[in-house]
């Protein structure tokens, strides 16, 4: 649930708000009850509506599943999380009851029609003395009465969060609660959600069903990010009935792309996460859905082995995530961390997997398959994930040989990424194909195309009689977007085609930025071409704030106000088109003094920087949250590219709130 933290990196510090007891669970009523063999699945309405809830947005949600294919894919599980019950408990006996206003039909009412729907229903509380929210009673104390009012709701999953704990012991607190559920008789999923803080993974399995092992997500790539890189390396302790839980999915939610959110997608299916969807479906796209109902991927979450799927390798932000599968297949998950495209894989042999002439790749996101000599490889875009399923089968042969197929756009000024294209500049766009499989590639050809108006030079397609085993052919086009291009997206498309294969694409999402505005402008006011921030969208006048937009506070440096500026957090970075027409810009930079009480001296660390094209032309030096404002004065004349860069000040990201106030850019005119 919502702890005050602006960044999801400080579970990485695993702080002791509360300390682990010397309490052993007792043997006989440890877990092991048959529940949750696979990770569970279903829908939790925090991360899209918080305390915003009503029994009839639950019942809507019952009703989506069914409609939707989401209850035939697997989706099974409709949780209501905080703020459903009232703010005191009944004077007579003590229970919970619930909101009046919100659940006028009583839970039991609701739980009912979430079962009449062949569904389960989940409800939340906190191992407190209130809830996260603090808007209803928590559990603690009172684990007895409780448990025994969800069993007599007909609950079947508890998350049972870690707020307002009074600094008891997170595992006294823990196991008094999974004592009173088994005591009920009901079966029913216990969920532990204490933030990771006291390593919950070394007795949790004792305890619950799954535990949280990190802070709270957010709906940004970077809180993503760094979510799976403190779960990845906890897969020893996952298994069937015991889950290492990286928090809710935020697929659906707008604060990543579809690839990332396909990442997302793949990398807690290929940990064997829990699968609960965060989103209001009410109002899901047709690739929210998409996404949501792969059944090839959760396959790989769902897959009846039990086991975490672990890191194979991680080379500078390329990551090969590997699990072996119960009918002897093994899934692999090619995840690219950073924002330039890479081509980088696996093998067979690497794998452990039986010495074969070949293999069968299904390709999990393109549901296709192809059948390789060994090679386990990919060209994946920035932020992006491909995922394969790979089987020793006899009958490889029956498929097509796979063949990888990249796009790769070269920047046209060295640190911007390649995806800004300006009007009227040339750039250079390679296609690479290799073969993987054991089959030789016959006539395969390569073509470029781009939006109408567009110039390709060679007007022409690249092709070579035959492709062998480990063979590659590359063609590289000269493209220019007209003068006259019109500020936003255009898609670039690679064509592969063979005799013997069936035809692939691969497009590149490329942004024609617009011109900076004549005369002296606030910058907060003018359009970036490209951002990257560390927590939430960057904010304009106004700070950071949390991870969705608006959410932020009016901008104060050391108690100065500002009307005016860019609300970011560190590691920031955001790209603005100047076309060689400015000759300058001016702003304070600081720590907004948006951050915890608890902040001390030391944390809350930052440096800002002014960068023209790939020159540095001012920096902050290190700031913090003691600091008053600085200016920052840099001169652009010439560049094409201005870039504001936000970098953590040597300890984690946490507040790091950097404020770009009263930024004053000044341009000629064309």
């Amino acid at each position: 649930m919502r702890r005050a933290l602006s960044a999801i990196v400080i579970a990485a510090t695993v702080c002791a708000f509360s300390t682990v007891a010397a309490v052993t669970p007792e043997a006989a009523i440890a877990l092991d009850d048959g529940q949750a063999l696979t990770p569970p699945m279903g829908f939790n309405n925090w991360n899209s509506t918080g305390c915003a809830i009503d029994e009839k947005m639950i019942r809507d949600m019952a009703d989506f599943f069914v409609t939707s294919g989401l209850k035939q894919a697997g989706y099974d599980h409709v949780n209501v999380d905080d703020c459903w019950a009232a703010p005191e408990r009944d004077p007579g006996t003590g229970r919970l009851r619930a909101h009046p206003e919100r659940f006028p039909s009583g839970i039991k009412a609701l739980a009912d029609y979430v079962h009449s729907k062949g569904l389960k229903f989940g409800i939340y509380t906190s191992a407190g003395t209130q809830t996260c929210a603090k808007t209803m009673p928590g559990a603690l104390d009172h684990e007895e009465v409780d448990a025994q009012t969800f069993a007599d709701w007909g609950v079947d999953y508890l998350k049972y969060d870690n707020c307002n704990n009074e600094g008891r012991p997170a595992l006294e607190r823990y196991t008094k609660m999974r004592d009173a559920l088994k005591k009920t008789g009901r079966p029913i999923v216990f969920s532990i959600c204490e933030w990771g803080q006291n390593k919950p993974w070394e007795w949790g399995k004792d305890v619950g069903h799954l535990w949280r092992t990190t802070g709270d997500i957010s709906d940004g790539y970077v809180s993503m990010l760094n979510i799976f890189k403190l779960n990845a390396p906890l897969a020893p302790y996952a298994g069937p009935g015991h889950w290492n839980d990286p928090d809710m999915l935020e697929v659906g939610n707008g604060g990543m792309t579809d690839a990332e959110y396909r990442s997302h997608m793949s990398l807690w299916s290929i940990m064997a996460a829990p699968l609960l969807i965060g989103t209001d479906l009410r109002k899901a796209t047709p690739q929210t859905m998409e996404i949501l109902l792969n059944k090839d991927v959760i396959g790989v979450d769902q897959d009846p082995l039990g086991v975490q799927g672990r890191v194979l390798r991680n080379d500078d932000g390329h990551w090969i995530m590997v699990k072996p599968l119960k009918d002897g297949d093994v899934a692999v998950a090619l995840f690219n961390e950073t924002d330039t495209t890479a081509t980088f894989g696996t093998t067979a042999q690497e794998l452990g997997l039986p010495r074969r002439p070949a293999y069968v790749l299904r390709d999990l996101w393109r549901h296709k398959e192809a059948e390789t000599a060994g090679a386990i490889s990919a060209t994946v875009p920035g932020h992006a994930t491909v995922m394969y399923r790979v089987r020793p089968r006899a009958d490889w042969w029956r498929t097509p040989p796979a063949a990888d197929l990249g796009l790769v756009v070269s920047p046209t000024v060295a640190g911007i990424p390649g995806t800004i294209t300006p009007p009227g500049r040339a750039f250079t766009a390679k296609v690479t194909t290799t073969n993987l499989g054991r089959i030789p590639l016959i006539l395969p050809s390569l073509r470029l195309s781009a939006p109408t108006g567009w110039s390709i030079q060679p007007d022409r397609p690249a092709r070579r009689a035959t492709l062998g085993t480990g063979q590659s052919l590359s063609a590289e086009w000269r493209v220019t977007p007209p003068a006259s291009a019109p500020p936003g997206t255009a898609g670039l498309t690679a064509t592969l085609t063979s005799q013997n294969g069936p035809s692939r694409n691969v497009t590149e999402a490329l942004t024609v930025p617009a011109a900076p505005p004549a005369g002296t402008s606030d910058l907060g006011a003018v359009a970036w071409a490209w951002a990257s921030n560390g927590y939430g969208p960057v904010e304009h006048d106004m700070s950071n704030g949390g991870p969705k937009p608006g959410d932020g506070k009016p901008m104060k440096i050391n108690g100065v106000a500002y009307p005016k500026g860019l609300g970011t957090h560190a590691p920031v970075q955001i790209v603005f088109y100047l076309a060689g027409r400015c000759t300058g810009l001016t702003t304070d930079v600081g720590v907004d003094d948006e951050r915890d009480p608890r902040t001390v001296p030391g944390q809350s660390t930052i440096t800002a920087e002014v960068w023209a094209d790939d020159a540095k032309r001012a920096d902050s030096g290190l700031r913090t949250w003691q600091d008053p404002a600085t200016t920052l004065t840099a001169d652009l004349t010439g560049a094409t590219f201005l870039r504001l860069v936000g970098t953590v000040g040597g300890d984690t990201n946490s507040y790091d709130r950097i404020d770009w106030a009263g930024p004053v850019l000044t341009c000629k005119a064309a």
